[in-house]
């Protein structure tokens, strides 16, 4: 990895500075530049590329262990490309995963809705529920019931799971460079297949070329199940996103052998 490299160092001071400001402006910084869900009145565009620079500020983790990854895998290959092309790639990565991500919500999110239109509630009580704050399960339960009260039978016959994923998608935002640190991680492995690598809770070194696709392949199973082995309010969809747009990118110039970019 040797010394930090210019455009890995210049990424990571954004970061922190932007992990920061949030706690010293009397704005919601957050939850501006997180990214949102598309319907959501809280969403704007500029958010899939501004998501990418915004850390959770409930952990110090979050931040520590993408900078982390970002200086450590980042550095190599942006000796190897050069800056210009390392950026290009970071971005391209990040922003991917962003749309990745959206566009997976997106397609649950309408699936949940249709079902709700063929049972008969219409576009104004579905918007009252998305609009509910989900902090209590049995709140937003009697708060959906009071809603759907003019017909008993319609509000026995919903799925209070199905509204609480619906409610979810709408409501969510996601914050960090997990996105674009994937696309790193898999450009690393194809780049480096036979350096080692471990967890801090699975300190066994094993190859990048069989460590890096099962990280990949534990989130997407994570993604498609709902169960994950390190906690809720994980965006397993953008780390897939990323990784996937990352692979992409690699591959092609890999088959191509674009030359270095200054």
């Amino acid at each position: 990895m040797g010394r930090i490299t210019e455009a890995v160092k210049h990424l990571i001071i954004i970061n922190v500075i932007l992990y920061i400001a949030p706690q010293m402006v009397d704005f919601d910084l957050q939850n501006l530049f997180a990214l949102h869900f598309p319907k959501s009145p809280e969403f704007g565009y500029w958010q899939f590329l501004t998501h990418m620079f915004m850390h959770s500020q409930q952990t110090f983790m979050h931040i520590l262990f993408n900078m982390y990854a970002l200086w450590a895998f980042g550095t190599p290959l942006e000796q190897m490309w050069g800056r210009n092309k390392f950026l290009f790639f970071y971005f391209s990565a990040g922003l991917g995963a962003g749309f990745i991500y959206t566009l997976v919500n997106y397609f649950q999110f309408n699936s949940i809705y249709d079902q709700l239109v063929a049972l008969g509630v219409n576009k104004n009580e579905i918007y009252q529920i998305l609009n509910i704050r989900l902090y209590d399960i049995q709140v937003f339960r009697n708060e959906c019931i009071n809603i759907l009260s003019n017909n008993s039978s319609l509000s026995e016959a919903l799925d209070l799971q199905k509204l609480i994923e619906i409610n979810s998608f709408y409501n969510s935002s996601a914050v960090g460079a997990s996105g674009a640190i994937y696309g790193v991680l898999v450009a690393f492995g194809m780049s480096f297949p036979n350096s080692k690598l471990a967890l801090i809770f699975f300190p066994v070194p094993i190859a990048a070329k069989y460590f890096i696709p099962a990280l990949i392949a534990l989130d997407l199973f994570s993604g498609v199940t709902g169960y994950s082995l390190f906690g809720g309010g994980i965006a397993h969809f953008a780390h897939v996103g990323g990784a996937l747009i990352g692979f992409l990118i690699a591959w092609y110039w890999k088959q191509h052998q674009f030359k270095r970019w200054s």
